[in-house]
């Protein structure tokens, strides 16, 4: 009879063999050499092993643009038709009327330049932050805070707007921020494995126009390098370029 080593969590190390094998199983169903339509790539995803719990599914891409360069930084925003099914926390820094408005638009936190105080202090229980512009003077001071988690509000992305209830309207419908990391990479969940095959679709459609549309005009040669499908637990599917561009 065997005895497991003291120490040993059998839990633990059965769960790492029940991914392990969930991403085999997965992997053999993938051609190795083989590109997929966005259609085909879904569809494979969607036909994966099953996860305990219900798993995001992320497009991935890699761009021909240097972000080390400001003229070649890729961001944006895109509302998806069928929303993220992720519930977000919704923070708005304003003053006056607009706090009353971002209350009845929903927001699950609002109030006034003190909110910089408490972040700078640690308080950190929200996914976005809308703020007025009237309100950036202070808010600006959490850059170091929030910029690195892609919190930080922005006017290109509708985050810095005396229209707060619009903005928080739109998060909560399912608004999507992607922005491109330093190694020319842009990752963005666009759904839940529990989603009807064609809303993933619609959604996944709806980011890569996005994407292709904010192409930097600086950038030179091909723009998109390569594009994958996955879920939280799935391998990644690569996706057929050619297929995607005429999304644009």
């Amino acid at each position: 009879m065997d005895f497991a080593q003291p120490g040993t969590n059998l839990k633990s190390d059965s769960k790492v063999r029940g991914n392990r094998l969930r991403r085999l199983s997965g992997a053999a169903k993938i051609a190795p050499d083989k590109q997929y339509t966005l259609e085909e790539a879904v569809a494979l995803v969607k036909s994966m092993p099953a996860a305990k719990f219900d798993q995001a599914v992320d497009l991935s891409f890699r761009l021909g643009v240097d972000p080390k360069h400001a003229d070649q930084m890729v961001r944006g925003t895109v509302i998806l038709p069928h929303g993220s099914g992720a519930s977000k926390k919704v923070l708005v820094i304003a003053t006056g009327e607009k706090m009353k408005e971002a209350e009845k638009a929903g927001a699950d936190h609002v109030g006034g330049v003190e909110m910089v105080q408490k972040i700078q202090e640690g308080w950190l229980d929200f996914d976005a932050v809308v703020a007025t512009p009237d309100t950036m003077k202070d808010v600006g001071r959490l850059g170091k805070i929030l910029g690195p988690k892609g919190l930080m509000p922005n006017p290109k992305t509708g985050t810095v707007s005396f229209d707060v209830a619009k903005a928080v309207q739109e998060i909560k419908a399912g608004k999507v921020e992607f922005r491109v990391d330093k190694t020319s990479i842009i990752h963005v969940p666009f759904g839940k494995s529990s989603f009807e095959e064609k809303k993933l679709l619609d959604n996944a459609r709806a980011l890569v126009a996005a994407v292709l549309r904010a192409k930097p005009p600086t950038a030179k040669g091909k723009y998109l390098r390569s594009a994958y499908v996955s879920s939280s637990m799935s391998p990644s599917v690569r996706l057929d370029l050619g297929s995607l561009e005429a999304l644009a």
